[in-house]
């Protein structure tokens, strides 16, 4: 884009334009148009008018702007933030000296700089666009850990009858864990709670055979007169900490070709 600012001035006719694109002058093209001539007796005569040009950077040149300059504040080096297309967005593999010790066992930093990218980008405009990080396939390894997981939680439920619950997890991986849940027949998922404590919930969708039952007559705890025995207390072995969650949220439905993370809002 490319505007025409006047002042008093060639350096306040600058100072104008980088205040109205919101960037620093160096960032900005400028070509002066005009000059105020000195009069007689040294008095200025008329206006500075310069031609600012400036391009913003896509979102995809922001996002990765802004990870890179993040990881340098932290002190890695030979850093490398590799952008590749995706369906409505782009995916940033990351590299740079000791960046992978620092993913953390469940890629927490891979996961902030994720969210935060997001946010620089989708500020440009209000299109929504799509980020995801990744840094020597982890991802790949992470999904795999979770599909297991989610295998062995859904066989301990078919066994027990007893409803599961998984620790709080973020929505890309909540998703994983309800696609694997739902290839596996006589168990079910769902999600509950709040962030950052949201969790999925699995259980059995068998229902188990009734063994109770009250026989009347003397013996086997019956009583006189075919009267029911005082019914034993029921105990819910629900967690106050589950009760306490909400309905499941639109973003855990399962969709599956939304891919890493749904849309941030603000």
């Amino acid at each position: 884009m490319k505007e025409i600012f006047t002042a008093a001035s060639v350096e306040e006719a600058r100072a104008k334009a980088a205040e109205s694109f919101g960037v620093e002058e160096e960032k900005i093209a400028f070509t002066v148009i005009e000059e105020p001539k000195k009069g007689l007796f040294g008095k200025i005569k008329g206006e500075a008018k310069v031609e600012a040009g400036y391009e913003p950077p896509t979102k995809t040149q922001a996002a990765q702007a802004y990870i890179t300059e993040l990881l340098t504040k932290m002190g890695i080096e030979n850093i490398s933030v590799v952008p590749t297309e995706i369906e409505n967005g782009v995916n940033f593999e990351i590299g740079g000296e000791g960046f992978e010790e620092l993913i953390g066992k469940k890629g927490e930093l891979l996961d902030a700089l994720q969210y935060l990218s997001s946010l620089v980008c989708n500020k440009i405009d209000r299109e929504y666009f799509r980020i995801t990080t990744d840094c020597n396939g982890f991802r790949d390894r992470r999904r795999e850990q979770l599909e297991k997981l989610a295998a062995k939680i859904a066989a301990g439920v078919k066994k027990t009858g007893r409803t599961s619950a998984l620790e709080p997890m973020n929505p890309y991986e909540r998703r994983i864990i309800h696609a694997a849940v739902s290839e596996i027949e006589g168990v079910t998922s769902r999600s509950v709670g709040e962030e950052p404590y949201r969790k999925v919930i699995i259980s059995s969708t068998e229902k188990k055979p009734y063994r109770g039952g009250y026989k009347g007559g003397k013996g086997n705890g019956g009583r006189r007169g075919g009267k029911r025995p005082r019914s034993k207390p029921h105990y819910d072995i629900t967690t106050s900490f589950e009760k306490d969650y909400k309905k499941p949220k639109p973003e855990d439905d399962l969709d599956l070709g939304s891919g890493l993370y749904g849309k941030i809002e603000f």
